[in-house]
């Protein structure tokens, strides 16, 4: 019985596999499974991190943008009751 094949019909992933191959000396059936098994590891990473990681990130981004001496102190807008002036 013959050993299970992948073939994969797309000239961009015949032409980077072959140029790896010869840059690294690996056949090309050990850099797919070396690539699949990082994209798995990658996949997984992200499957454990929490939800709102994700909006923690872009509020984080926001941030950065922010001038410096900036605040969020509208007290001017309001009297002391906290009504709008």
């Amino acid at each position: 019985m013959s050993e299970p094949q992948l073939s994969i019909r797309s000239s961009k992933a015949r032409d980077l596999a072959h140029a790896l191959s010869r840059r690294t000396g690996q056949p090309i059936n050990r850099l797919v499974e070396l690539a699949l098994e990082r994209y798995d590891q990658e996949l997984r990473a992200e499957t454990t991190r929490y939800p709102m990681d994700a909006v923690w990130e872009l509020a984080a981004e926001d941030l950065a943008k922010i001038a410096p001496g900036t605040t969020s102190n509208h007290d001017e807008f309001y009297d002391e009751n906290g009504l709008p002036i």
